[in-house]
């Protein structure tokens, strides 16, 4: 599936303040990290917002632009990285003063000290390649791993399995920092600000990893599948086909009950939230679609032939995945329902 047409290179923010002679296109390969043109027609660099600093971004959602994520990994902050972009990796040499990147990861960067910025020789990225590559293998799982989470700002990576334990990783090492016996097999996990959130048989789970508290979440019947949280709200989609909804009220300091969502028959497994609106998939085949403002049930998509693994918000676009083998592309037509407009099938792939 192509809807961006395959562009070489991509517009950023408009034109700089200190125009060169060269497009003010930056260079597909540079951002790749494989450029070896030279001179090449496109910049070697991201452009600087415009003067008002109101430049909008194409990245719905609120997901960081490349720009921040840039500079975030520069700085070590956050877990961001560039993914294979950043600080250019334009080879081994020096020519006309472009910094031809060795390939190898720099140490400094990764300790989010280095002072030398693109012009440091090594690689500012994880990415070595232009593909991605395994860095390690974490193992000590006896059993499925059904839940990954990385919290924002931490150094600690979360993976739950139906083995009944929380696993915590630390990033730099690889190595397991620590495990948590939960009690029962965990179906999702989620992180959110300093939370973290791992469903189990008739239960939620939150701990906050910045001051330790541990909370517990009573009313799911059977296991919790997934869990989203949007307007406030966190979500968990559980077994007998209810998503109940919690909000946190910070005088109390715990999440109290606000609602029940009931209309599908069977296990609730993946939740999405995106333009004001909750998409849930089930086990009974179907999608719906929520307004999270009244909570209250807009739509039912009946496409999908068998379960519905996962929904995801892509632009203006709702993209599901189903055991019936294909991935359908939904849009609201003008009416404001959404219907499919593009279906495929894994049946017809060479």
């Amino acid at each position: 599936m192509d809807f961006d047409g395959g562009k070489r290179v991509f517009n950023r923010l408009g034109p700089n303040q200190q125009t060169d002679n060269r497009n003010q296109k930056v260079c597909f390969h540079w951002r790749a990290g494989n450029c070896n043109r030279f001179p090449c027609p496109f910049l070697h660099r991201e452009l600087s917002a415009p003067a008002n600093g109101t430049a909008s971004s194409k990245r719905p959602y609120g997901f960081a632009t490349d720009d921040q994520r840039s500079t975030m990994a520069r700085r070590g902050g956050g877990g961001f990285n560039t993914w294979g972009r950043g600080g250019g990796g334009r080879g081994g040499n020096v020519l006309n003063n472009n910094v031809v990147k060795k390939d190898k990861i720099c140490n400094f960067w990764v300790q989010g000290s280095c002072s030398y910025g693109e012009k440091c020789r090594y690689l500012h990225s994880w990415c070595t390649g232009g593909c991605f590559a395994m860095l390690t293998q974490l193992e000590g799982h006896q059993k499925v791993v059904s839940g990954i989470a990385l919290p924002v700002g931490s150094d600690k990576l979360y993976t739950g399995s139906r083995d009944e334990t929380v696993r915590v990783w630390d990033c730099q090492s690889g190595q397991c920092a620590g495990v948590i016996k939960v009690g029962g097999e965990v179906g999702c996990m989620l992180s959110e600000g300093p939370w973290m959130f791992v469903g189990l048989p008739n239960l939620v789970k939150a701990w906050n990893v910045q001051t330790s508290a541990e909370l517990s979440l009573n009313g799911p019947v059977g296991q919790v599948y997934s869990l989203v949280v949007g307007n406030d709200l966190l979500f968990a989609g559980t077994q007998d086909g209810s998503i109940l909804a919690w909000k946190y009220n910070a005088a109390s300091n715990c999440f109290e009950p606000a609602a029940s969502l009931q209309g599908h028959t069977s296990a609730v497994v993946t939740l999405v939230v995106g333009a004001n609106r909750l998409y849930s998939g089930s086990m009974d085949k179907s999608i719906r679609v929520w307004n999270l403002e009244n909570l209250q049930c807009l739509q039912t998509l009946t496409d999908h032939r068998d379960v519905v693994m996962s929904v995801l918000c892509w632009d203006q676009f709702l993209l599901s995945c189903s055991l019936d083998k294909t991935i359908k592309v939904w849009a609201a037509t003008e009416s404001g329902n959404l219907e499919v407009t593009y279906t495929h099938n894994e049946d017809h792939v060479c």
